[in-house]
């Protein structure tokens, strides 16, 4: 496994790391296999887990603390999330920040990660929504600041709103705000315009999220899938959405070499790109955590099909959790 540096946080960390969101709601996760595929993963390198107190109400948590006390002496870095208070998917600026975000309820649920967590410090706490109009807002920023003194985090980051990669620009300028999870992959390439660049000259740490586009880049849906309602999956992958999605991942596999799966590809993509501290695929089952950590080998992909996999940008703008 290669390790990358986290931003001006200074650790290294595994550059394929784990996303915990489908251990907790998804349908077909089951938790003994959640804690085998974690325990494999470790083996395999994986130093960086992120999960959120809104997955599962701290289920997933609960499932990583499981994780952690069976690794006592392995260094193993835990980002979790502070759900937004009024509950609602994306943060827009018709709600304040104080109605989302304030200051007694950031440090309450830093409070409960902990618990279920079973740890004393974080190494990085993040807002679960964000809109940049809410940067000047004193709550989220004196909450970072004294969680920090407190020893309670070590890093404070964001969750940036789906397709809004700018929409924390003004954030970063605050200085507080250690790193951004964004979604980054092959369809979602708007990052790289001006997102990384400042987040690399402020030396902020990048975690691509949604690596495989919900599952799309897999290669294993199919136009026929349908999910159940209580799965998130039923509202990201309405019918039009699907079948475009599947269109387009058509067109992308005429592009894949031979000797290349579809996740591979995805994966590679985005460790291309310097910016990137690591990626957290969703890991559920054994076979999952073998392919996907499997890519983090040192190789590059050829400069002629990185150029190619320009012209499968996709610039959505409908913004969705």
């Amino acid at each position: 496994m290669q390790t990358r540096r986290f931003g001006r946080l200074g650790w290294q960390v595994s550059e394929i790391g784990y996303g915990m969101w489908g251990m907790a709601g998804w349908s077909g996760s089951d938790d003994a296999q959640s804690l085998a595929s974690l325990d494999q993963s470790i083996a395999a390198g994986v130093t960086f887990f992120d999960t959120a107190f809104a997955y599962g109400e701290g289920h997933s948590e609960q499932l990583l603390a499981q994780t952690l006390r069976a690794h006592p002496d392995q260094r193993l870095y835990i980002a979790t999330k502070v759900p937004p208070k009024n509950r609602t998917w994306p943060g827009t600026a018709a709600t304040p920040a104080s109605d989302v975000f304030p200051y007694p309820y950031i440090v309450e649920m830093t409070e409960r990660s902990l618990q279920n967590l079973g740890v004393e410090r974080l190494d990085l706490q993040q807002l679960h929504v964000w809109d940049d109009s809410w940067a000047a807002d004193d709550g989220w920023r004196r909450a970072a600041e004294d969680l920090k003194s407190q020893g309670k985090i070590e890093g404070f980051g964001i969750s940036v709103n789906r397709w809004q990669p700018a929409n924390v620009l003004q954030a970063l300028q605050t200085g507080l705000v250690d790193a951004v999870q964004v979604v980054y992959n092959i369809f979602d390439q708007n990052p790289e315009d001006a997102l990384f660049p400042e987040a690399q000259r402020l030396d902020v740490a990048i975690i691509a999220r949604v690596p495989l586009d919900e599952g799309s880049l897999t290669g294993r849906m199919t136009r026929e899938m349908n999910f159940p309602a209580s799965d998130w999956r039923s509202l990201y992958f309405t019918p039009d959405n699907l079948r475009e999605t599947l269109d387009r991942v058509d067109r992308l596999t005429e592009a894949l070499p031979a000797e290349m799966s579809l996740p591979d590809l995805a994966l590679r993509f985005i460790l291309e790109h310097p910016a990137v501290a690591t990626t957290i695929p969703g890991m559920r089952k054994a076979a999952h955590v073998a392919q996907n950590t499997a890519v983090s080998d040192g190789g590059r992909l050829d400069p002629a099909l990185l150029t190619a996999l320009r012209a499968h940008r996709w610039d959505r703008t409908h913004v969705i959790p």
